[in-house]
């Protein structure tokens, strides 16, 4: 059994299980890799949204099994909803054992504060047109299968991957634009409230940055995504470190490799233990 990294706090988002575009297998391995304390869903870990019966594959089963092993074991799961799994926002200040549902959280981290949400407050498109939302979410889940087969193209010719979603936001000005004003209005928020730090996902931009305006200073940090960037945030010894998957170095482990042998009924009817015991305690 390999050693596991230890970190007092872990933010991922925007993982979007049930979904072509999302790459459970390398989530997985990140999460078999670390022994956090706390560990932060911020939003969109479960696309509600676009759930379809016909496809939510193994992996993706695999990684709700691991977060719920992990909280079995004692870490602190704290799930902010976010807009496509806002379903969830009905159980909102519920907690079942060591996991929590929450429309936001505030952190007290080493005599700082930490002020968490997934970010779709922002998103005029969300609130007012909710359908014209939905609508651009089905177009970039094509838009990632799109992108899967030019890749695959590309890869038989021994050529560089590819990312069209990428290339598209980054070229489009309203896009920069928007992610602009996302950051601007996020930190100048949270430097009025007095936080240390705010921390975002929903818009699939990681980045770690610290804004100052008149009135203060702020640490504007964006854990990004598991659709493209693979990006998740870490805290330990009083710092934050954007951790990203493809330039980390990663360590095989093994310590969950009943998990990997397991059957998808298996895996359903070992969650629906897991319940069951927190339930009963």
């Amino acid at each position: 059994m390999k050693t596991k990294r230890k970190v007092e706090v872990v933010v991922i988002s925007d993982v979007h299980l049930g979904t072509y575009g999302c790459h459970a297998k390398q989530l997985l391995t990140y999460l078999n890799s670390i022994s956090p304390k706390q560990l932060i869903l911020n939003g969109d870990i479960i696309d509600i949204w676009q759930f379809k019966k016909r496809y939510f594959p193994k992996s993706h089963l695999k990684v709700i099994k691991k977060i719920m092993d992990m909280a079995a074991d004692g870490v602190e799961i704290i799930y902010v909803t976010g807009n496509h799994d806002e379903m969830l926002r009905k159980f909102s200040d519920t907690s079942i054992g060591n996991i929590s549902i929450v429309d936001k959280a505030i952190l007290e981290l080493d005599g700082k504060s930490a002020w968490v949400f997934h970010g779709d407050i922002f998103d005029v498109s969300i609130q007012n047109a909710k359908w014209l939302a939905k609508l651009g979410g089905y177009g970039y889940d094509l838009l990632i299968l799109l992108n899967q087969f030019i890749n695959w193209c590309l890869e038989k010719m021994g050529k560089e991957k590819y990312s069209l979603s990428k290339k598209t936001k980054n070229s489009v000005k309203g896009a920069l634009k928007y992610i602009n004003d996302f950051e601007k209005v996020a930190t100048d928020l949270a430097i009025e409230k007095g936080y240390d730090y705010v921390i975002c996902g929903h818009i699939h931009q990681p980045k770690m940055i610290t804004v100052e305006n008149k009135h203060g200073k702020t640490m504007y940090l964006n854990s990004g995504d598991w659709i493209e960037n693979f990006t998740a945030l870490e805290y330990q010894f009083k710092r934050w470190k954007l951790y990203n998957y493809n330039t980390d170095k990663l360590r095989a482990f093994y310590a969950d490799q009943d998990i990997k042998e397991m059957e998808v009924k298996d895996l359903i009817a070992a969650i629906t233990i897991i319940e069951q015991k927190k339930e009963d305690n």
